[in-house]
């Protein structure tokens, strides 16, 4: 259980809502094989945030090269993306 947590990521988005966002940061994902488990996003007035939970246990690059494409990608359309590994998240989330 502990190596199947250690493939999973959580994917954050936050930026301004426009077209485009969901498929310029899912294209990143398909492309390297990573699977997306679960997703869900919001829109708040003009505030759009996604959040979704990653299988990569068949990337074909490492974590950190992962990081940064998703990162690039956001920057296209003026987002934040944050990436961490599913239980750093569920660490720093815990209540």
């Amino acid at each position: 259980m502990q190596e199947e947590k250690n493939n999973r990521i959580v994917v954050t988005v936050l930026g301004e809502d426009k077209v485009g966002i969901v498929a310029n940061i899912t294209t990143v994902l398909a492309e390297h094989k990573a699977n997306i488990i679960d997703i869900s996003q919001s829109l708040l007035q003009d505030l759009f945030s996604m959040i979704m939970l990653v299988d990569i246990s068949e990337i074909d690059i490492s974590f950190e090269e992962l990081q940064n494409e998703l990162q690039d990608a956001g920057q296209e359309l003026d987002l934040k993306v944050m990436t961490q590994h599913e239980d750093v998240f569920r660490y720093m989330h815990r209540v």
